[in-house]
């Protein structure tokens, strides 16, 4: 892996208000949102964008993409009344979760949200009990090699068992819609999609009289981070178009994705302050007051490397073991990861994460060592 180290143009810089902030805290640009949001916009025309709150539920960023006319991916009552309050119109909002609770199913009907993703008999049997005649679209199971976290059998439906999934819900009195899948997290291959809408076809082409209208493309839309190869929006959408062309128009009128991380992750800053340096058996550590449990979830088996910047430090560097504050032995970020940051770093540094406005604030634990959440800054 190429070495993770100060970004090219690092340089000394003054401390500004931002810098003073109580550390860590993750800084993220509203503007640099927009920018996504509306390249993505661009490489997916006619595609109606979801946006996966999780990634970043800020009550900032959900403003401006609604007044963006994004609609939202939700998974939670809890994302739900986010939603509302940030002025999401229920006709915006799909329920993405296929696991889902009776309170659930009954919170999201009562607020007006009218479509939801199944990928099990019993829960299509939830839906046709709790709401009758709302939309649903069947999850498959799809190749999710190539993504940072490949779902590992968690969710879908087989091709067999989605055309019965789908008979289920008609039969139920549900809309039976949509076909969708999910290609994995951080997704390197542009042409996992393709192949996902190729095995979303062949469930339309079976289905006949009652085939679906609607295409769910997912999420797992990749952000460059160190060390890695990533294809860009237009890479993903390229192959997203292709293989639609190919199937024809069976998939109209509707056809929608769940972009989350692309949409927020290199707009985040996650400033975090060097707590203590020093050797052990013969390896250089350095201790962030940020780690794991305070929005680093997603460095477990070093899955993201993040890049890393050192304001005020630019000299030589060498390599390090990263690791978080905490008296937990698993709050070690990167041990493998060839992460080199410079040979006089010093407790109260600066290191800068870049890439950190995905899985970082909203993973953050609410207290685990006292420690409080992670605060977010927007700009």
């Amino acid at each position: 892996m190429e070495g993770v180290g100060v970004e090219p143009g690092a340089r000394v810089v003054a401390r500004t208000p931002t810098q003073s902030r109580p550390s860590p805290h993750l800084d993220l640009d509203l503007a640099a949102v927009r920018r996504a949001y509306r390249a993505m916009r661009t490489a997916l025309p006619g595609i109606e964008l979801c946006y996966a709150l999780k990634a970043n539920p800020h009550p900032d960023v959900l403003a401006l993409l609604v007044a963006e006319g994004a609609s939202f991916d939700l998974a939670s009552v809890g994302e739900l009344d986010l939603c509302l309050l940030a002025g999401a119109a229920p006709a915006c909002l799909s329920w993405g979760n296929p696991v889902k609770k009776v309170t659930d199913v009954r919170a999201a009907r009562a607020a007006g949200v009218t479509r939801f993703t199944t990928d099990a008999p019993a829960d299509v049997d939830l839906l046709a009990r709790e709401a009758p005649g709302a939309t649903v679209g069947v999850r498959l199971a799809v190749g999710d090699d190539g993504s940072a976290t490949p779902f590992a059998g968690k969710f879908g439906a087989s091709e067999d068992e989605a055309v019965a999934l789908l008979a289920r819900a008609h039969a139920g009195g549900l809309d039976a819609a949509g076909i969708g899948f999910h290609v994995g997290s951080q997704q390197s291959d542009p042409r996992a999609w393709a192949r996902a809408i190729d095995g979303a076809a062949r469930v339309a082409a079976r289905l006949g009289e009652h085939a679906p209208r609607e295409l769910n493309l997912g999420g797992g839309f990749p952000t460059p981070h160190a060390g890695a190869r990533t294809p860009d929006v237009d890479a993903c959408a390229g192959a997203i178009r292709e293989a639609l062309a190919r199937h024809g128009s069976w998939w109209r009128p509707r056809a929608f994705a769940e972009p989350g991380r692309a949409l927020v992750a290199d707009a985040g800053v996650l400033r975090a302050e060097v707590v203590l340096v020093t050797e052990r058996a013969g390896r250089r550590w350095v201790y962030l007051d940020v780690g794991r449990y305070q929005g680093l979830a997603e460095t477990e088996g070093e899955m993201i490397v993040y890049r890393l910047r050192t304001p005020g430090r630019a000299g030589p560097t060498g390599p390090v073991v990263l690791a978080g504050p905490t008296c937990d032995g698993d709050d070690v970020l990167y041990r493998r990861a060839d992460v080199r940051l410079p040979l006089d770093l010093a407790a109260g540094d600066v290191v800068e994460l870049l890439g950190a406005g995905a899985y970082t604030a909203s993973y953050a634990s609410v207290g685990f060592n006292g420690l409080p959440p992670l605060p977010t800054y927007t700009t």
